[in-house]
């Protein structure tokens, strides 16, 4: 119990990751297509996303948007308290470029 338990805690954690990519990919398509029309990036609400805060599907991480009308960065944060606050992989982050970045370090595998 004492190795099984920690390893299936952070195979959760990986597979609750998918939420915040989800989103993350969400926030960049509507991006890309914001800037194909306006050869502009903009806010989340300019974008389509009227929540706020935006939450990811099953709210394990919310969602800022740092954006130019050159360029954006969009990263999903663990919601504090939540089950994803003790992720190695910390703040997951997508931007214009396609570069996806973590803000933590993680042993459990890649967090993209």
């Amino acid at each position: 119990a004492a190795i099984a338990i920690p390893n299936y805690s952070r195979y959760v954690q990986r597979t609750r990751r998918s939420d915040a990519q989800q989103i993350l990919m969400q926030v960049a398509g509507a991006e890309e297509r914001y800037y194909a029309t306006y050869n502009s990036y903009g806010s989340l609400s300019t974008v389509g996303f009227t929540a706020s805060p935006l939450y990811s599907a099953n709210q394990y991480y919310s969602v800022a948007l740092a954006s130019s009308s050159s360029s954006f960065k969009a990263t999903a944060t663990p919601v504090s308290g939540g089950p994803q606050a003790t992720d190695g992989c910390g703040a997951l982050s997508v931007s214009d470029t396609g570069a996806r970045t973590a803000a933590g370090t993680t042993s459990n595998g890649s967090c993209w």
